[in-house]
């Protein structure tokens, strides 16, 4: 089973997946800004963190199964399902495969879209350095994750991206990117899902494009979108924000500020 770590006793259960080159620590700046009503399962997805490396291609349906048996480990019916970048799409594989689980579905900094051709090639290029240069690979890619505009104040939050992502096993990272490449699009998950789903998108994004995530929403009562003014890490770039955010929508729970 994937390793995992829960907290808190809250009535509602918030399943945390990281993204690639991430684990399961990634939430520790957000964590004590979202509410006491949630307990949190905080998940290491496959080849990441502490959890074993399971193929040699670790598509988002296989490691969407890998999380629906930690769900029924811990006997979980309805869940709010929030994911980061590959996270994200290791969601919406889940949303496709097991809809009656989830309450919420939150794509945070991520996209339904597939990789268009030109991703899928940089994906492939990219599997022969993951391999043999793999702290090159992450030294160079990290840092291009954040705000560039904000360099300076987040480069704290950066040297902690790059730890994490040097920790992770190279081989466990390729199985991912082989995964990634094989994945299809999923926004007919958002045309057709029941549950209320939450769009966190990023303005300074180079992972995502955010402007054609945001724009080809459909247009229904159960989504909603926020874009924020970060990267790809709004874990790390905006972390009180973000847990106000997913408080608000996910709980209704509004910010003293806000109240009437």
């Amino acid at each position: 089973m994937l390793n995992f770590e829960k907290k808190g006793n809250g009535k509602e259960t918030l399943v945390l997946l990281h993204g690639f080159m991430e684990n399961l620590s990634i939430w520790n700046d957000m964590e004590s800004h979202l509410s006491k009503d949630f307990t949190l399962l905080k998940i290491d997805l496959p080849g990441h963190g502490k959890s074993e490396i399971l193929s040699e291609v670790h598509t988002m349906e296989l490691m969407a199964d890998e999380v629906k048996k930690v769900v029924d480990h811990e006997n979980l019916d309805k869940i709010h399902l929030l994911g980061h970048s590959m996270g994200g799409y290791t969601s919406l594989a889940f949303a496709e495969k097991f809809p009656q689980n989830l309450k919420t579905l939150t794509l945070f900094f991520s996209t339904y879209f597939a990789d268009d051709e030109e991703k899928k090639e940089q994906r492939i290029k990219s599997y022969r350095i993951i391999k043999d240069a793999f702290a090159h690979y992450a030294r160079a890619g990290v840092p291009n994750l954040f705000n560039q505009n904000e360099r300076d104040v987040l480069e704290g939050k950066i040297e902690v991206a790059l730890e994490t992502a040097l920790s992770t096993n190279n081989l466990g990272a390729l199985a991912c990117v082989k995964g990634m490449v094989e994945r299809t699009d999923k926004k007919h998950i958002l045309e057709t899902l029941d549950a209320k789903i939450l769009v966190l998108s990023g303005k300074h994004d180079n992972a995502v494009n955010t402007d054609k995530t945001i724009k080809n929403l459909p247009d229904r009562t159960n989504i909603k979108s926020y874009v924020l003014d970060c990267g790809h890490n709004g874990h790390w770039e905006k972390p009180s924000i973000c847990a106000e955010i997913i408080n608000t929508e996910l709980l209704h729970h509004l910010p003293k500020k806000f109240l009437l």
